[in-house]
């Protein structure tokens, strides 16, 4: 009889321990490290003549940042940029485009040469800065942000080759990435600018 007594009181016991201890695990186990967002309001760049723009400026706007080249078969897309910029222009949205040479060297032109490019050929009037990198080790702040999810707090993405989109809500978050070969007049960028 004292040893049934004894072995339930130490299974009891057991028992009563391993409850106890139980909700504390569940508690910590639930626990995530917040992750810091970021917002493109926080970056100042330089335009094509080199003066300064600030995306805090942008603010309640959407935006779409696009990394540009001259000498690409998706170079035409210019076209439609700029068709869409003036059309939304004034109903919130801005287009900021970034010219790079990161891919097979199709944007070797020096920002004078990129300026007078664009407004020969397409008639630009978005927003265009400085040549950037947009991979690699040297890539610009702003790419960093669009790029990683431990700063934009979306998603991870790669730049894929020229003209790839990154979609900024009117907060300053990023929303969408999208393809290169996916054009700006495309049902899903649309219905995004509209919405």
């Amino acid at each position: 009889m004292k040893k049934i007594l004894f072995f339930t009181t130490v299974i009891f016991s057991l028992y009563s321990c391993q409850n106890q201890a139980q909700p504390k695990k569940l508690e910590t186990s639930n626990y995530t490290t917040p992750m810091t967002k970021e917002s493109i309001y926080q970056f100042k760049v330089e335009d094509l003549s080199g003066k300064t723009f600030d995306f805090a400026t942008l603010k309640g706007k959407k935006i779409i940042v696009v990394n540009t080249a001259s000498k690409c078969g998706l170079t035409p897309q210019y076209k439609d940029l700029e068709a869409v910029y003036k059309e939304y222009k004034d109903k919130g949205l801005v287009i900021v485009g970034f010219p790079a040479n990161n891919f097979a060297s199709q944007e070797p032109g020096t920002n004078e040469e990129i300026a007078t490019f664009c407004q020969m050929n397409y008639g630009v009037t978005f927003p265009m800065m400085d040549k950037v990198s947009v991979k690699g080790d040297d890539m610009a702040a702003i790419y960093q942000f669009l790029t990683q999810k431990s700063k934009n707090g979306l998603q991870d993405s790669t730049v894929e080759w020229n003209f790839q989109k990154y979609l900024i809500n009117e907060n300053g978050e990023l929303e969408k990435v999208i393809s290169p070969r996916v054009l700006v007049t495309d049902p899903e960028v649309l219905n995004w600018i509209k919405a």
